[in-house]
């Protein structure tokens, strides 16, 4: 593996001082805080490079890690298909000039009115199930269209044990019951062209990859054994970013070769979904320390963003990265700082005892890799309104790609 500094040179991973902190400060200064900041020029590049990686694989983007339709509409023009984990997300990929044969539907435990929405809007995607009900739900239905399994490998990877989904059954098929499965779907109809497989997020360092590579020889085993010709093999996604400034890159062309080796002798295309892979480090989020509290230990920057805008720390507990963006901050001296939200919650901290520089009300502050699983996961828990996201676009001409929610927008729906 390369090491940070050699992979920052070949454009392999984009660290959180790469971002030019002037342009920052303009975007909030414009669009004030908290804010996200998508460059979606970087996650045509990131896309481009996991293609060259997969030359023969179709890449379908995992919309779930960001769903917003300059993000959508960028990915499409590039060629990427899109992997779609609800009903809502088919009608974003759909709106975003997705064509339904593009479209696979990963659902798990879908609802009824999913399923309904999904079988009329885009009759022509491959439905990904993961329930011998499913399969029960989609005959009812009358469905007999395009048809994959995804199978349980028993195994799984990722950042954190909740994100490691291949070794959680609530998402697939036993592996060893996946031949009777498919073989049962096909006699009852259902055009079944693949099978698939996830590890987990954030697939990063060598153990991860020994994982993955036990996902693989897993869902090899059941593409040989199928009882049908299947069109394709769908390893998921999975693919990592490094959160912290000592985690190397993943090795991108390790992962092909792992892939390569497992499935050589399986007559099948190769179908990937990588997400946050390509869009996390693409995205950062803006917030205004709004209160600086001295304390026993760590100072606390009290800051105008939280857990309602960032998730990720309080619910995985993950490490996003902190910059101070202050003109002067490389004059001042640093201290151990804990950067908090405004959220009634002792959960609410995007930071913990960082060593930053020392804070003062007005300082601008940059979180990093927030571009997955960042606005995604934005909530009106304690009536706040979800952020603003501005999207870099040509070399770096901005636009306001989702506006603030104003007050007002909290009761609309209500009665």
């Amino acid at each position: 593996m390369t090491t940070p500094a050699d992979a920052a040179d070949s454009g392999d991973v984009r660290r959180l001082a790469d971002w030019d902190a002037d342009r920052l400060r303009s975007l909030a200064g414009e669009y004030g805080s908290p804010l996200y900041v998508q460059d979606l020029d970087r996650v045509r590049a990131n896309y481009e490079r996991v293609a060259a990686a997969f030359p023969d694989a179709d890449v379908l983007y995992a919309v779930k890690a960001n769903a917003g339709g300059s993000v959508l509409d960028a990915l499409r023009d590039v060629g990427a298909g899109a992997e779609c984990a609800s009903a809502g997300e088919v009608s974003r990929a759909l709106a975003a000039g997705f064509q339904p044969g593009e479209i696979h539907y990963t659902a798990v435990n879908p609802p009824a009115r999913d399923l309904d929405y999904v079988l009329d809007a885009a009759p022509g995607a491959t439905v990904v199930v993961g329930a011998r009900d499913t399969l029960d739900r989609l005959e009812e239905r009358g469905f007999d269209g395009r048809l994959a399994l995804r199978v349980h490998p028993g195994v799984g990877a990722g950042h954190s044990d909740e994100v490691a989904t291949g070794a959680d059954a609530k998402f697939g098929v036993p592996h060893d019951d996946a031949p009777g499965v498919l073989a049962g779907a096909a006699e009852r109809g259902f055009d079944v062209v693949g099978v698939h497989a996830h590890a987990g997020s954030g697939i990063l360092d060598a153990a991860d990859l020994d994982s993955h590579r036990e996902v693989l020889d897993r869902i090899a085993t059941v593409a040989r054994s199928a009882p049908v010709d299947l069109e394709f093999v769908d390893v998921g996604g999975g693919l990592g970013v490094p959160y912290r400034p000592d985690e190397r890159p993943l090795d991108l062309g390790a992962v092909a070769n792992a892939v390569r080796t497992a499935l050589a002798d399986v007559d099948a295309d190769l179908v990937l979904e990588p997400g946050r892979y390509l869009v996390a480090d693409a995205g950062v989020l803006l917030a205004e320390v709004n209160t600086v509290k001295p304390t026993g230990g760590a100072t606390l920057a009290g800051v105008d963003a939280g857990m309602t805008d960032l998730l990720r720390p309080a619910l995985y507990d993950a490490h996003h990265e902190v910059r101070s963006l202050a003109p002067d901050a490389s004059d001042r001296d640093t201290e151990r700082v804990s950067v908090v939200g405004p959220i009634c919650e002792s959960t609410d901290v995007l930071a913990a005892d960082r060593s930053l520089p020392a804070p003062a009300r007005g300082d601008l502050f940059a979180v990093g890799n927030a571009g997955a699983y960042g606005v995604e996961m934005a909530s009106n828990y304690n009536s706040r309104p979800r952020p603003a996201v501005v999207a870099l676009d040509g070399g770096g001409d901005d636009r306001l790609a989702r506006e603030r929610e104003p007050l007002e927008s909290l009761t609309r729906l209500e009665r």
